[in-house]
């Protein structure tokens, strides 16, 4: 038995899967609900600073700056795809930007994506 994380919309589970031509002296395989695995954040964000939040959920399409980058209010600083539209989200201050998120997350409304400090 070999054990996988798939990742099905967004969501990741763990699972076995039986090898083909493993020993069939095994016990059968019990059909289960896979676990939820916990999806690690991508960095850790700076305690103070002004957050970037999602307005609707979403897959993150792009990072439109570099993290650590200097951002001035309303510089578009991430692409939020939503039903199949790009949404641009500024930066709603000056700073420096620390992501939250990666590139291809799906999040929900209210994720933090970003911190400017």
């Amino acid at each position: 038995m070999r054990n996988f994380i798939v990742t099905i919309d967004g969501k990741q589970y763990e699972v076995g899967v039986e090898e083909v031509g493993a020993s069939s002296n095994q016990a059968p395989v019990q059909t289960a609900q896979p676990a939820p695995v916990q999806a690690k954040p991508a960095q850790s964000a700076p305690a103070n600073g002004t957050k970037l939040n999602a307005p609707m959920p979403g897959m993150i399409k792009k990072l439109a700056v570099a993290n650590g980058s200097k951002v001035k209010k309303g510089d578009v600083i991430v692409i939020l795809e939503a039903m199949k539209m790009d949404n641009d989200l500024n930066a709603p201050c000056d700073g420096t930007v620390t992501f939250t998120v990666s590139q291809g997350a799906n999040v929900e409304t209210g994720a933090t994506l970003a911190v400017i400090a």
